[in-house]
């Protein structure tokens, strides 16, 4: 018998009782080196009716954070006086949009993912998992397409975007043009690398595809000298580099190898990059995601997505986030352990001292202060 089956077949059985046992606590991933376990004194603000707040944006006065939620729609927090308040849609076709979590329409409601606003227009630009690039006024309503498919190929799955003011253009990502977003533990776990980093011109509509061949494609950031742009990698757990300008023009490289799964990137006002974990990654995952022949064959037996998720994680909901370098040196790295107050991390937003940190999965949003 073929020495990888029999090794798949032992290794299958062994999760199978680590599963059954709920044992997956032993291979908890450790804390990260340098970490500070802070983010548990995170304040928490809770979404009314609402989970999933991927992505942050504030507008250019100031005001939010708004956040796209689960059942297709973006809110704008107005402070605790007033909280959440419905500020755009990306789909117009509503009646049914009516449960907070329902990944089985997300088809038909809608799923924002990554947004920024044109600090110059005050447009929210919006990168919704099944309706592509989308566009929204300062006073919000239904988003307006922009992109849906590239070289004649729908986007399945668009996820998250940067904007270049000075050329107005965006750059953005479609994590694979084989799963859509309920779909993306199956693009995961089976070595998908349809993933494509795209650049959009806001004047000439055209779409001019940079990279092709990426594994899970992600977060996305721009430098701010605008000399080159990041892109996460989820499964391979690293952030790559592509040059846009100067003397490495057209170069790609790895800007940073990560111990954890990485989903958006956001730079701060002195040029660095937060790093958003959705889990750090231990022996468990680092073994099937190293392996991709794992990785299929457990999507091949009767797990579900709760169980592989448990696998993935270490047994135990937690946060954690990474600052960089403009070079891709750690500078800091921040934790909750032990998730008491904050889980699966999927941006990082800095700003006047204090972190905006969003979750694809909790129904909240945390604060907390760097001072």
């Amino acid at each position: 018998m073929n020495p990888r089956i029999i090794l798949t077949a032992t290794a299958l059985a062994i999760l199978s009782v680590v599963l059954t046992f709920n044992t997956t606590h032993v291979f908890t991933p450790p804390p990260l080196p340098g970490s500070h376990d802070h983010l548990h004194t995170a304040e928490i603000i809770h979404l009314a009716g609402a989970v999933g707040p991927e992505s942050l944006a504030f507008d250019p006065s100031g005001g939010g954070p708004y956040t796209g939620v689960a059942d297709g729609r973006i809110l704008k927090w107005q402070g605790h006086a007033h909280g959440w308040v419905d500020f755009a849609v990306t789909s117009s076709n509503r009646k049914e949009c009516v449960h907070p979590f329902a990944p089985e329409m997300e088809h038909v409601c809608g799923r924002p993912l990554g947004l920024r606003f044109d600090q110059k227009t005050g447009d929210l630009y919006i990168a919704d998992a099944y309706f592509g690039l989308q566009v929204v006024g300062p006073n919000g309503g239904l988003a307006t397409q922009l992109v849906t498919e590239v070289e004649g190929q729908p986007l399945l799955f668009t996820n998250d975007m940067d904007i270049d003011e000075h050329e107005d253009v965006i750059y953005f990502t479609d994590s694979s043009t084989i799963f859509h977003r309920r779909q993306f533990m199956s693009s995961i776990l089976s070595s998908d690398k349809s993933g494509k980093l795209m650049k959009y011109d806001k004047s000439s509509k055209e779409v001019t595809v940079l990279l092709r061949g990426l594994s899970f494609a992600n977060g996305v950031a721009l430098s701010k000298d605008r000399s080159f742009v990041l892109v996460a990698e989820t499964p391979t757990r690293r952030i790559m580099r592509l040059w846009l300008h100067g003397s490495n023009a057209g170069n790609l490289d790895v800007f940073a190898e990560l111990p954890g799964v990485p989903d958006n990137i956001r730079r701060n006002s002195r040029g660095e990059f937060w790093v958003a974990f959705h889990c750090k990654t231990g022996p468990i995952s680092n073994w099937i995601l190293s392996n991709p022949w794992v990785g299929k064959a457990l999507l091949k037996l009767p797990l579900g997505f709760k169980k592989i998720h448990y696998l993935m994680v270490g047994g135990k909901p937690h946060a954690a986030a990474i600052r960089l370098s403009e070079k891709g040196e750690v500078l800091e790295v921040l934790e909750d352990s032990e998730g008491k107050s904050l889980r699966f991390v999927s941006e990082v937003e800095e700003r006047n001292g204090k972190l905006w940190i969003g979750s694809v999965m909790m129904p909240f949003i945390g604060i907390y202060n760097l001072n």
